[in-house]
């Protein structure tokens, strides 16, 4: 699968609104083939941080990125940015997610 992290700096007076500016985004993308989660989270430590985790399986990714929904996105973040997103993308060979080894709750 195709495994992303985005973090994406908001500009203050943007922080409440950030979650509606990307609300189409986000559902268009989530009802994409081949999408196994995009999942939106705030930093703890900044609060004009949003984290985006997602991913795809591998041949989706593309599609995701040439769709009408990802390109009308990037012209209607960065309004609401303080600066370039920054990403981790990487193809790893997983399928979903696994239980943590190193705790367990019974």
């Amino acid at each position: 699968m195709i495994f992303i992290v985005v973090k994406f700096n908001v500009k203050p007076d943007w922080t409440d609104r950030w979650l509606d500016l990307t609300r189409e985004f986000t559902e268009a993308t989530r009802n994409e083939p081949g999408n196994l989660w995009f999942d939106w989270s705030r930093s703890v430590e900044n609060p004009n941080e949003f984290v985006l985790v997602e991913a795809f399986q591998d041949d989706a990714a593309g599609d995701h990125v040439n769709s009408s929904h990802f390109q009308q996105a990037m012209k209607d973040m960065p309004q609401a940015l303080v600066e370039t997103p920054q990403i981790i993308s990487e193809k790893i060979s997983a399928d979903g997610w696994g239980r943590m080894g190193e705790l367990t709750v019974e």
